[in-house]
């Protein structure tokens, strides 16, 4: 196995330099329309960013485990070469785009992925603002160990995958040439992705590829201006209740449900999904 860069250490010069930019822009250019920037909550998507850190280490040990349990039992072995890379790219965005999916329509995945929702701003910190509790992600990409893809090669795919998101999460870049749109996922798509509105909900998941969305129905244009952050806002820059909030509210509707379908519907199904109520008036 060769030794691959580690693609996220190399970018941080890139997104401290790029954020800083954004800022001074803000300053020098203000734009009344635009979510910009608030010193609190930048605060709290780079603790979170730095939170996520220390957390993914500590996931990765049990994930990596399986990984190469897995890896170890296949008798496929895929070569690391720069056109398998390109295709081992190409089949990790897939299978990111399904992950991505998953953790906005099950609401035990959503109580992860919520944290990157929970900013009323979009900027480039915004982009650092990851969750703790990514082992919900490891299962969506077993696919890929199984047909023989070495566990670090999955790891640079997805850090590159990570890193190309980075630079999507911004109001200063309009649409780009139509062709570009069309096939990758841009700011104009991203957008889209975080907006509260309800014709923008649960739209545009693709990583680096928007042609996914377009293919299986879930892709949506800008059009009017999206009003970011979730339907119903959390107000706190606490990064530990941003990170929990969404687990707090889960264990309460279970400890609230009377019947076991309930509970399972809290955990399985979409993030509003509720009990229908029963004929005597009362939540099921």
């Amino acid at each position: 196995m060769p030794n691959l860069p580690d693609v996220v250490l190399w970018s941080i010069p890139a997104f401290v330099l790029l954020t800083v930019v954004e800022m001074v822009s803000y300053r020098i250019h203000p734009d009344e329309d635009a979510a910009g920037y608030e010193a609190k909550d930048a605060a709290t998507s780079v603790g979170m960013g730095l939170g996520s850190l220390v957390f993914d280490a500590l996931w990765k040990i049990p994930v990596l485990l399986v990984y190469s349990a897995v890896y170890a039992l296949t008798p496929l072995r895929v070569p690391v070469e720069w056109w398998t890379l390109l295709l081992m790219l190409l089949a990790q965005d897939f299978f990111y785009y399904w992950s991505h999916r998953g953790h906005h329509v099950v609401r035990i995945l959503w109580a992860c992925h919520v944290v990157h929702h929970s900013s009323r701003k979009f900027n480039l910190t915004t982009a650092l603002r990851q969750p703790w509790t990514s082992l919900t992600s490891w299962p969506f990409y077993l696919p890929m160990i199984a047909c023989g893809v070495h566990p670090a090669a999955l790891a640079f795919c997805s850090s590159v995958n990570l890193v190309y998101q980075f630079w999507i999460h911004t109001e200063r870049i309009d649409r780009l040439p139509r062709p570009v749109e069309f096939l990758l996922n841009t700011p104009s798509h991203h957008r889209v992705h975080h907006a509260s509105q309800g014709g923008y909900l649960d739209r545009n998941f693709g990583g680096i590829l928007i042609v996914w969305d377009r293919l299986f129905g879930s892709f949506a244009a800008e059009t009017e201006r999206p009003v970011f952050g979730l339907t119903k806002n959390i107000d706190t820059y606490n990064p530990l209740r941003v990170a929990t909030h969404e687990y707090v509210a889960i264990a309460r509707d279970l400890a609230a449900a009377t019947r076991w379908r309930d509970r399972a519907g809290h955990l399985l199904r979409g993030p509003g999904w509720q009990p229908a109520a029963r004929r005597d008036g009362s939540a099921g």
